[in-house]
C-alpha cells in the first residue's frame, strides 16, 4: 500500500479511537505519530502524564496504552487493513510501546490477507465502552458471555477469570485494604484528588464518580479523600458482584501491554452483548497487597486489573483530549 491510502481524516479517525481506551484516573498517558515512509503509527508514553505516586513503576501506564493499541488495532481493521503490532520495537527508546504498521488492504479491495473479522466486528463498541461506576442490577451475565469475554482476554495473551463467591469476599477484603493504605497516603491522595476535574478534556467530572456503596460491600475508589463529602449520595450496590482477575504468566513491561490489550479486548466483547464493567486496580497498586491477590489454584501468576462485570446503567462517560493534543507531527 502507498501513503497516499492513509487520509488525514482517516488517520485523526484511528487516533479518536485508540484515545477512547480506558487509563487509570483517566490521564490518557499517551502520544501517537506516523511514520509516513512505513505507514506506522507509534504509539509512546507521555510522561508529563504519569502517576508517580500511585504508579511509579509505569504498570497503569502500559496497560493504559496496551488497552489504546487493541483499539487501534480494532479501528485499522475496520477501515480495511491488516493491523501489524509490535510491542516495544526499539529498546534503547523505552518511551516506544508500540507501533502498529497498517499492511495488506482487506480481501474486498483485492490486496493482502485483511485483518481479523472479529476485531472490526468491535469497532461500534470502542464509541459505546465506558466504565460504570454506578451500582449493576442482581442480574447474572450468562456463562457463554462469560466465556466470550475470557477468550478475549486469552486471545492476547492475557488471563482471565471470574472468580468464585469465596475469592471474591477475600479479593474485595483486599481491596478495602489498598484503599485503607491510600487514604492514609498523602501523596497518593493529593494525586486522585488532582485529576476530578470538570470542563477538561481529561480527568474524572464529579458526576461521574458514581456513589459509595451504602452497605460497604463494594470498596469503590475515594476520589474525596480528606475533603468534601462524596459527591453522589450512598447507594446499594449488588450482593454478590461478578469479578474477574485479569492477569499475566510473566511481569514485565511487555506483559503489562498484552495485559491491556486483553483487557480492552475483554471490555469490548462485554460492551457488545450490553455488559457494563468497572475497573479495580487499587490492590494491584500496593505491593504488599498485590502479592496477596494471586490465587494459586487459579493459574494466575501477577494479577495485573480487577474487572466488575453485570447489568445497570451506562453511567456518565469521562472526557477524551483531541487529536492535536495526541498527535506529534511526523519528521
Amino acid at each position: 500500500m502507498t501513503t497516499a491510502a492513509l487520509d488525514a481524516g482517516t488517520l485523526e479517525q484511528l487516533v479518536t479511537a485508540a484515545v477512547a481506551a480506558p487509563s487509570l484516573h483517566n490521564t490518557q498517558p499517551w502520544r501517537f505519530r506516523l511514520d509516513p515512509a512505513t505507514t506506522t503509527i507509534e504509539v509512546r508514553a507521555a510522561g508529563d502524564r504519569a502517576l508517580p505516586h500511585t504508579d511509579p513503576a509505569g504498570r497503569a501506564l502500559h496497560l493504559s496504552a496496551g488497552a489504546a493499541v487493541f483499539n487501534l488495532r480494532v479501528a485499522v481493521a475496520h477501515f480495511g487493513w491488516e493491523p501489524v503490532v509490535r510491542l516495544l520495537p526499539r529498546p534503547a527508546e523505552p518511551g516506544l510501546l508500540a507501533a502498529v504498521r497498517l499492511a495488506g488492504r482487506h480481501p474486498a479491495t483485492g490486496e493482502g490477507t485483511g485483518p481479523a473479522p472479529d476485531e472490526a466486528d468491535l469497532y461500534d463498541a470502542v464509541w459505546r465502552r465506558h466504565s460504570s461506576r454506578f451500582p449493576f442490577d442482581p442480574t447474572t451475565v450468562p456463562d457463554l458471555v462469560r466465556e466470550e469475554i475470557t477468550a478475549a482476554a486469552t486471545a492476547e495473551g492475557a488471563l482471565l477469570v471470574f472468580t468464585g463467591p469465596s475469592e471474591t469476599a477475600r479479593i474485595l477484603q483486599l481491596t478495602a485494604e489498598a484503599e485503607r493504605l491510600a487514604a492514609a497516603d498523602s501523596g497518593r491522595s493529593a494525586e486522585s484528588r488532582a485529576w476530578v476535574r470538570d470542563g477538561t478534556a481529561d480527568g474524572i467530572p464529579a458526576v461521574a464518580l458514581g456513589p459509595r456503596d451504602a452497605a460497604g460491600r463494594l470498596p469503590v475508589r475515594d476520589f474525596t479523600t480528606g475533603r468534601a463529602a462524596h459527591v453522589q449520595a450512598p447507594a446499594p450496590f449488588e450482593q454478590r458482584p461478578a469479578l474477574a482477575v485479569l492477569g499475566t504468566q510473566h511481569d514485565r513491561p511487555a506483559d503489562w501491554l498484552r495485559a491491556g490489550q486483553g483487557l480492552e479486548h475483554a471490555l469490548l466483547t462485554a460492551t457488545a452483548h450490553g455488559v457494563r464493567a468497572s475497573l479495580f486496580s487499587q490492590a494491584v497498586e500496593w505491593p504488599e497487597v498485590h502479592w496477596a491477590l494471586r490465587d494459586p489454584r487459579g493459574g494466575t501468576a501477577h494479577v495485573q486489573m480487577l474487572v466488575r462485570f453485570g447489568y445497570g446503567p451506562e453511567g456518565p462517560a469521562t472526557p477524551r483530549r483531541s487529536v492535536r493534543d495526541v498527535l506529534d507531527a511526523g519528521p
